[in-house]
């Protein structure tokens, strides 16, 4: 199976939202190309990041060129750091560690169990 296939979830994520290409070269699959927001480079990095093969696979330069909606702009975000909960996060960042089932039902995209994150993912916060 070539990369391709193996990507083929984040290929078909990025449909309609990327202008580029994914392209298999060199034993890897570029990404390479450009999206109108963050939350459309997330969603298919997320994508990518289905396969935990993924940081020996992909070489991706995913540029933002749209401008910033407003809600965009006052999104924020956690990146989950080594020891984090959902609840954890919560009570530093919402001031309410019961609260963690927001974070999580916003995060589907990236998120199955709300006791199953991994250090490094980044999260949109309520």
């Amino acid at each position: 199976m070539g990369l391709r296939d193996m990507y083929a979830y984040a290929i078909t994520t990025s449909k309609g939202k990327f202008d580029g290409s994914a392209e298999e070269r060199d034993g890897k699959l570029h990404f390479k190309g450009s999206v109108a927001t963050e939350e459309h480079k997330n969603e298919i990095w997320s994508a990518i990041k289905t396969i935990p093969t993924w940081q020996q696979d992909i070489v991706a330069d995913i540029k933002v060129t749209g401008g910033s909606a407003a809600g965009a702009a006052a999104a924020e975000t956690h990146t989950v750091k080594s020891g984090d909960t959902l609840s954890s996060i919560a009570q530093a960042k919402l001031g309410n560690a019961g609260a963690y089932m927001k974070i999580f039902d916003l995060n589907k995209d990236q998120l199955s169990d709300p006791d199953k994150i991994t250090p490094g993912q980044v999260l949109r916060l309520p």
